[in-house]
């Protein structure tokens, strides 16, 4: 145990301290975010597996990269760390699952354990990755998609974004502005019907 700390102790000093090793810190800063951000990533993810090991990795990456923390602040950096654990996680499972999927047809109706039910969000994910949307995001330049996976996908807003990307939070607005009307146009591409459906 490295020692009793102040409960007001503020986010930076506590990450300063967890950037030099000191595990008490560690623990004071675990504390104080993990339960919110358990909370935030159940109601983006049905899966509590998944959402326990996109909390232990968010504070493996705090803790080896605490010292690229910025300010006092901390709440709006470890959002974005899980979020993007969240998305990247899914991703992986995602292809993984395409990989390995048998045809549904194939499976007789009440045979083998029911897989969980994917959230509305996970279905919404699914439609941007696989669906005419994700085929449109490959055909933007991936500065663009970056700042639409960030802010559309994670959830992130413009504050957060720029701290994500390294940018300035206007030049996420100009780009966000810039990926919706390549994106329009890219559907349009997709889908010519005069509803902008599926041709």
């Amino acid at each position: 145990m490295g020692g009793h700390r102040e409960k007001d102790e503020g986010d930076g000093a506590l990450l300063r301290a967890v950037a030099a090793g000191d595990p008490a810190a560690m623990a004071t800063l675990y504390d104080r975010h993990a339960g919110w951000l358990h909370a935030r990533l159940t109601r983006r993810c049905a899966d509590p597996e998944v959402v326990r090991e996109v909390l232990q990795d968010t504070f493996v990456t705090v803790w080896r990269s605490a010292g690229a923390h910025r300010g006092e602040e901390a709440g709006g950096w470890l959002w974005t760390i899980a979020a993007r654990r969240l998305v990247d996680t899914r991703r992986a499972q995602q292809r993984a699952g395409r990989l390995e999927t048998t045809p549904i047809d194939a499976t007789p109706a009440g045979a083998g354990p029911a897989p969980s039910a994917p959230s509305a969000e996970e279905r919404v994910l699914t439609g941007l990755e696989y669906g005419d949307v994700g085929t449109a995001l490959t055909r933007i330049s991936p500065e663009l998609r970056d700042v639409v996976r960030a802010t559309v996908v994670d959830g992130l807003t413009t504050r957060e974004t720029a701290r994500l990307l390294g940018i300035p939070e206007g030049t996420v607005k100009s780009r966000s502005t810039r990926a919706r009307a390549e994106l329009r146009a890219a559907l349009a591409q997709l889908a010519p019907s005069p509803m902008g459906g599926p041709a």
